[in-house]
């Protein structure tokens, strides 16, 4: 069973029926580390919106482990967590308060919860820090809230949206570290970076999309194998207004 099966998606906005994605068919793999790259305005946060149910497809179908993201919604969010890039946590919450919030949203019951935040906490370093309000932290300990409140309900499928955006490289390389070992503990997870370096470093395989249009696929060695580096690929695949397909 794949991790996440994408299969002919499509979706439209207002009322002029603008096309963000366009008929995209995907397949990310139980365990894999993904990279999912593309410009800005490509279509990468719209898959990852219909992917997680912040946005509805206008066709086509989306499943996280065989559970249809639409018709079996509850069993799909249930196996995901998305660390966004955007800081979109209650401002004046401590961090133990918004873990727990998250927790008891996914049915964690009071004992499991109690325990699971206190790993979460110890794991990221937020321990001494758990009593802070969100607005209280710094950049970098902000992040490491975004990402243990993705993992507090221990969801097989990470999405990771721009999680070392406007950190220091101490703590990207951190971070890197964690990352590496929660896809060694069995964990799939999906990586939209602008840091192309991040990508090489940690992805197995990687998607390009651009103008909503899946323009190559392939394994990350396969996108160095040239020994140019993913960042001259990229610009070359995403710059040319001719670039419909490619094959590596």
């Amino acid at each position: 069973m794949h991790a996440v099966e994408i299969t002919h998606f499509t979706k439209r906005y207002d009322k002029k029926g603008t096309l963000a994605v366009n008929d995209i068919s995907l397949t990310v793999e139980r365990g894999d580390f993904f990279g999912f790259l593309g410009p800005n305005g490509a279509g990468k946060s719209t898959t990852i919106h219909c992917l997680t149910g912040i946005s509805m497809p206008t066709s086509g179908t989306l499943k996280i482990f065989g559970h249809d993201v639409v018709k079996d919604y509850r069993r799909a969010r249930m196996s995901v967590g998305l660390s966004p890039q955007e800081f979109n946590a209650e401002i004046f919450a401590t961090v133990h308060d918004t873990l727990d919030a998250v927790a008891g949203y996914f049915g964690l019951s009071s004992s499991i919860r109690k325990k699971r935040i206190a790993e979460i906490l110890e794991r990221f370093a937020l321990t001494a820090h758990k009593d802070k309000p969100f607005r209280a932290l710094s950049g970098g300990m902000k992040r490491r809230v975004m990402l243990a409140r993705a993992l507090v309900h221990n969801p097989e499928l990470l999405i990771l949206d721009e999680p070392t955006s406007g950190v220091d490289v101490e703590l990207r390389r951190d971070l890197w570290r964690y990352f590496r070992e929660l896809n060694e503990e069995g964990k799939t997870i999906i990586l939209t970076s602008h840091y192309l370096e991040e990508v090489e470093a940690l992805t197995k395989n990687i998607a390009i999309i651009n103008k909503g249009t899946i323009v190559a696929e392939a394994p990350t060695e396969d996108f160095l194998k040239d020994g140019t580096g993913l960042e001259a690929k990229y610009l070359e695949l995403t710059q040319s207004e001719q670039s419909l397909t490619a094959t590596l």
